[in-house]
């Protein structure tokens, strides 16, 4: 059964008093997020790679094992109205989170606004198909794998 949630509710309700299937339904699904990055301590510039977490999908964009994914990645983030703050810089820029907390609209593509939960892939703003597995790089090598989407 999908939880109800209200008509437009990202156009009017704060962050912090959303639902929790409100605040899962603002993923759009793209993967972003689950990108290994490459944060430069001198500059605190974020570079994104194709390298995704051991847990992503890289088809359906999503994470294999979401509810327990700390057991497997403890520093995966938790992305709460408390933590968002502070890292809303390293999210995607088109992240309805960060768009959102940043006072932004929510994209025309995103499922919320077209009612089609493939509209991420099809209008080519997920990573599907461009992703390598974490566990066949090194980290040395991240650097190679680095892509044009910035934060």
């Amino acid at each position: 059964m999908t939880a109800k949630l209200r008509p437009r509710f990202w156009e009017t309700i704060p962050l912090n008093k959303l639902t929790a299937p409100e605040w899962e339904a603002l993923c759009d699904g793209c993967g972003k997020c689950c990108l290994n990055k490459i944060e430069y301590e001198d500059t605190g510039e974020v570079d994104y790679t194709r390298i995704a977490c051991r847990l992503l999908d890289g088809e359906t964009c999503r994470c294999t094992q979401y509810p327990i994914r700390h057991q497997f990645v403890p520093d995966c983030v938790r992305l709460t109205p408390k933590t968002l703050p502070k890292i809303a810089y390293w999210m995607p820029k088109t992240c309805a989170y960060r768009l959102l907390h940043e006072g932004q609209p929510i994209p025309d593509w995103h499922p919320l606004v077209t009612g089609d939960p493939d509209s991420t892939h099809k209008t080519g703003n997920s990573v599907r198909g461009i992703t390598v597995p974490e566990f066949e790089v090194h980290e040395d090598d991240w650097d190679d794998y680095i892509i044009d989407e910035k934060p």
